[in-house]
């Protein structure tokens, strides 16, 4: 090994990538990260747009299940409108991606003694 492999890694902070995080919740159902673009000073860059995201839980059977998904508005008030419709095409898309695993697993081949998952094919 050399020097260079053994040297601890540092990480960079993207200055020009950086964002305020606040959460604005009914205290119920809903919550929605906004995140404000800032300038390394703290300042806010008007030059990037906000970002939202989505935040909830679906109760299974299993427990609570936390999803977040992207809203694409221009302000808060536009979030706010578009989240029931967004999450449900979210929860939507995540029922489809499901039961295509589902349908993928019940349709795989089971080889006897293929416990590891390789199918082995023996000819006499």
């Amino acid at each position: 090994m050399t020097t260079e492999e053994n040297a601890p890694r540092r990480i960079k902070i993207n200055q020009q990538n950086l964002y305020r995080e606040e959460v604005i919740t009914d205290l119920k159902v809903a919550a929605i990260r906004q995140l404000t673009p800032v300038k390394p000073n703290g300042e806010p860059d008007k030059s990037r747009k906000l970002l939202f995201f989505g935040q909830t839980q679906l109760i299974t059977e299993h427990g609570p299940f936390p999803i977040q998904f992207p809203i694409e508005a221009r302000n808060l008030h536009e979030a706010l409108e578009k989240f029931p419709e967004v999450m449900e095409q979210f929860v939507e898309k995540l029922a489809e991606q499901a039961h295509e695993m589902q349908r993928q697993e019940q349709s795989r081949i089971i080889v006897p003694g293929g416990g590891s998952g390789e199918s082995k094919l023996i000819l006499k």
